[in-house]
């Protein structure tokens, strides 16, 4: 399936129905009067966030979404039919957005998660809601309201724990393959991953994380160059970047080190915020194709031209100074992967395990203050 991360769409609520105006006249029934019911109500649109789902390629074909108008009311007191609601299932990572005031109408980050986009008209009321001790026979009905009518623009994020990043044929591809069932295409040539892949990193039955690969970035990627420009998005719902350097590179003339901070330019032109600003791990790959001499030697000096300082590198290349942050790895003979895969899975936990202290402590101070706006009696003078 072809996998698409964008699309323009409309969605069009159903108008509510007219109310009724009648009267209730049958033989042997000596006393009528107003029996006009109301409208039935417009049908709404909703969008479902779906596990299920890992594609917008249905709403690049499918523009509009109209939904059914509500029945009108009847007499005899009967109201008019409601009409079915539409339920758009889309990615977990979806982000919608009103095109025509740039408002984000929901950001879809749970299975099952339920927004509604389009509101469906009420019904109009019947003249039975108009009578009165002065007004014995009302003539007067509502129409029903009209639906809402929306343009949106629909922009999926992957949601992943952990994303790789690197220059084209870094060994990006075969790392997720190495650690996950994930199997996405391995070649020797580059710009060989076309969209991003995922895969499940299981630590044991009930322990894994969600690993992410893009398209491989080149110099000019925040500006449009390359393919990986396209899926930078990707990256900013991670919480952490593995950045995958080929140390082996099959080019004499191409420096590693060069590549490696024009990929943090990028990230930084792109992003300052969300992306340039997210803890980085360095990884340096393919060090099976190289003799153990060769390999400490050809590390020494890229860590030297990064202006890697160990035990405190450059801040360019990661803000956790706790945590182990360069791995020397070859993703092809799974050398250092499991050891790379233990200290994501670390790191990962602590940081699941700060954040509910913190969640925590915030509910705790919110209860205390608003304990002590409705309990002032012991601050009150005798």
């Amino acid at each position: 399936m072809k996998f698409i991360d964008e699309a323009k769409i409309e969605v069009a609520a159903g108008k509510g129905g007219n109310g009724a105006v009648s009267f209730r006249r049958e033989k042997f029934v000596p006393r009528g009067g107003p029996d006009g019911g109301d409208g039935g109500k417009g049908g709404s649109i909703f969008a479902i966030a779906d596990e299920n789902i890992n594609t917008l390629i249905e709403y690049r074909f499918v523009k509009r979404y109209q939904a059914k108008n509500g029945e009108k009311g009847h007499g005899s007191d009967r109201y008019g039919r409601g009409a079915d609601d539409i339920e758009l299932h889309m990615p977990i990572g979806t982000v919608i957005r009103d095109t025509d005031t740039g408002e984000t109408l929901a950001d879809l980050t749970r299975h099952g998660q339920k927004v509604c986009l389009a509101r469906g008209g009420k019904g109009g009321l019947g003249n039975i809601h108009f009578k009165s001790s002065v007004n014995r026979a009302p003539k007067q009905a509502t129409p029903g309201e009209d639906g809402e009518i929306r343009s949106l623009q629909l922009e999926l994020k992957v949601l992943a724990d952990v994303g790789l990043l690197g220059m084209p044929n870094a060994g990006k591809s075969t790392l997720i393959s190495a650690v996950s069932a994930a199997r996405p295409k391995v070649a020797d040539y580059p710009f060989t991953t076309l969209h991003p892949n995922l895969g499940v990193v299981r630590m044991d039955e009930n322990n894994s994380f969600v690993m992410a690969d893009i398209p491989g970035l080149i110099e000019g990627a925040a500006e449009g160059a390359g393919l990986g420009h396209r899926f930078l998005k990707h990256l900013s719902r991670t919480g952490l970047l593995l950045h995958v350097v080929d140390l082996a590179p099959f080019d004499d003339s191409i420096n590693p080190a060069e590549e490696a901070l024009a990929i943090v330019e990028e990230l930084r032109k792109y992003d300052e915020e969300e992306l340039y600003g997210k803890p980085r791990w360095l990884v340096l790959n393919k060090l099976d194709m190289l003799s153990e001499e060769e390999a400490e030697q050809r590390t020494a000096e890229f860590l030297k031209q990064i202006g890697w300082n160990h035990p405190a590198p450059d801040d360019r290349f990661g803000f956790d100074m706790n945590t182990p942050r360069l791995f020397k790895i070859s993703a092809l003979a799974h050398q250092g992967t499991q050891e790379l895969v233990y200290q994501i899975n670390a790191y990962l936990t602590e940081k699941k395990r700060l954040a509910a202290e913190t969640e925590e402590a915030e509910k705790y101070h919110e209860a205390v203050a608003e304990q002590s706006k409705t309990d002032t009696s012991v601050f009150k003078a005798e």
